[in-house]
């Protein structure tokens, strides 16, 4: 496997927490359960993809703008989470947050696969696309 299907493989999970999520209500026991299962998975995706998927490509000029672009929004991403933290689940708030971070993620998810998974395959070695998704997967199995 490839650091791609490795994190693509997450963006799916994510994608999913994130169309059930918006179609839930009110403060219910599997709102919150779909929220931190979606909490977790960002949180852990993000701090494991910018180690084995973003750091090496910081190496290269290539790479290096949409690196910092992508890092960027893992920290918008942060902001709109702590925000749903300090919400009434119940509240026409919460939802709403929650859209806006449905489509943030959307977005980086999107530029992510289109722009930079194409850079970086010309980037990376086979080799390094390889190692890259062990070392991922094993710190997302940690993680769990």
């Amino acid at each position: 496997m490839e650091i791609f299907e490795a994190l693509r493989k997450d963006h799916e999970r994510q994608r999913l927490l994130m169309k059930i999520l918006v179609e839930t209500s009110g403060d219910s026991d599997s709102r919150n359960e779909f929220y931190e299962e979606l909490k977790a998975s960002l949180e852990n995706h993000a701090i494991a993809e910018e180690r084995h998927f973003y750091a090496p490509l910081m190496d290269s000029d290539k790479t290096i703008e949409k690196s910092r672009h992508s890092i960027a929004e893992h920290h918008e991403i942060d902001e709109l989470i702590a925000k749903l933290d300090e919400t009434e689940m119940s509240s026409p708030v919460w939802l709403k947050t929650m859209k806006k971070l449905q489509s943030l993620v959307e977005h980086h998810l999107a530029e992510e696969e289109k722009e930079v998974f194409q850079q970086a395959g010309k980037v990376l070695s086979k080799k390094q696309k390889g190692e890259l998704a062990e070392e991922y997967q094993q710190e997302m199995d940690t993680q769990s």
